[in-house]
């Protein structure tokens, strides 16, 4: 089981909308990545942040309401 695979769909879609939200906007790549590389994902940051996401390195947490007790 992937470590990635206990999120929702729509986490999913959160964490990596964020995360390609701050790579639009100048932040530094969690991967090394090469020009080669870059080139074949015509620099987009939703694959790059996707990219990140499989890889288990995204830096944003996901919160989760726990169920009241009584």
């Amino acid at each position: 089981m992937e470590e990635h695979s206990k999120y929702s769909k729509y986490e999913k879609a959160r964490m990596v909308g964020s995360r390609a939200l701050q790579l639009s906007m100048g932040a530094p790549f969690l991967l090394k990545l090469t020009e080669e590389e870059l080139k074949k994902m015509n620099y987009d940051p939703v694959k790059i942040a996707l990219l990140e996401f499989d890889s288990s390195v995204i830096p944003i947490t996901v919160k989760r309401p726990l169920p009241k007790s009584d």
